[in-house]
């Protein structure tokens, strides 16, 4: 169109003749719908205020067989406030629950191999919420690593490999530090508090205020709320109906159903050897997180990658 104004000038004389009794009972309609879908939200926003104002916290609430002692009426508040917060994060509980059925079986099998306590697993909801997150501090992964504790526990961390993505490696090395810190502090929450804040600061704490146990520590907003946060994902994620939760089994992600190829040879291209091996560079970097790019080195003498592949 040689005038590109002629089309807007039509434009404007077609709307302008339109049947004006048609347009208000269109704008009558729409307000009538925007009423009515107000009073639907009201009556959702109420309902669900009622609901939580009826939800009291349990009596007993305990991590890996230690009691929270709830009697303390400072301890407590600071159960409810981690409560109610979470509670108001409708769509991040149904992360956590759907999430769980992709990590939670490795985290159990682990778990039970290792003979530490399965309530463990909820440490990584409460650090990652399931997902290979990377925080505003460089800690990586489902069990939020900084790279050099990845390193110190086993983890390869460089250019090509970043281990604190992979699930059962990285799943090794934090129940290898959490570990670590019962056998240092006695205590399951002490040592879930000093995976937080490390055990250097931790113990500092400990020291300092010549205390010994979590509930008597004044520490940093962060870890005085930490051990909280996973006792009130525990109750949640261990009881969802009680909570409103009602999701089927098979609505929960699934693990996939992959085979292991054992690599001890450089990858120039990654796309190349995906196809190679019946599949695609989408599917094995989806199922191997801890490949950065777009090739892997030699992984060096006696050694191999174990990549995985679609079964």
């Amino acid at each position: 169109m040689k005038n590109p104004y002629i089309f807007l000038i039509v434009a404007i004389f077609f709307f302008s003749s339109c049947d004006d009794s048609n347009l208000l009972k269109s704008q009558a309609n729409n307000n009538s719908n925007f009423s009515n879908n107000n009073i639907k939200e009201n009556e959702i926003i109420d309902n669900y205020n009622s609901f939580l104002t009826k939800i009291d916290i349990p009596s007993k609430l305990d991590f890996c067989g230690e009691r929270i002692p709830l009697e303390i009426d400072e301890v407590r508040e600071r159960v409810e406030r981690e409560f109610y917060m979470l509670l108001q994060q409708q769509g991040q509980i149904l992360l956590y629950l759907k999430r769980s059925g992709k990590y939670f079986p490795t985290f159990e099998k682990i778990l039970k191999e290792e003979n530490a306590p399965d309530d463990l697993k909820y440490l990584s909801v409460a650090e990652s919420a399931l997902f290979m997150a990377r925080s505003g501090k460089g800690a990586i992964g489902l069990w939020q690593f900084m790279e050099e504790t990845a390193k110190s526990y086993g983890l390869t961390v460089n250019d090509y490999v970043d281990e604190r993505r992979h699930v059962v490696k990285s799943t090794y090395a934090g129940i290898e530090y959490l570990k670590r810190g019962y056998i240092k502090y006695k205590s399951w929450i002490s040592a879930a508090a000093a995976y937080n804040m490390g055990f250097g600061g931790f113990s500092e704490n400990l020291n300092f205020q010549s205390q010994d146990n979590y509930f008597d520590l004044f520490l940093n907003e962060e870890t005085s709320r930490y051990i909280f946060r996973i006792v009130v994902i525990k109750e949640i994620m261990s009881n969802p109906q009680k909570y409103g939760y009602n999701i089927s089994p098979e609505l929960l992600y699934k693990p996939e159903k992959v085979k292991i190829v054992k690599e001890t040879n450089a990858i120039p291209n990654l796309a190349i050897w995906a196809k190679s091996h019946g599949t695609s560079y989408k599917d094995v970097k989806l199922l191997n997180l801890w490949i950065l790019k777009r090739e892997l080195p030699a992984p060096g003498k006696d050694s191999f990658y174990e990549i995985l592949i679609p079964q």
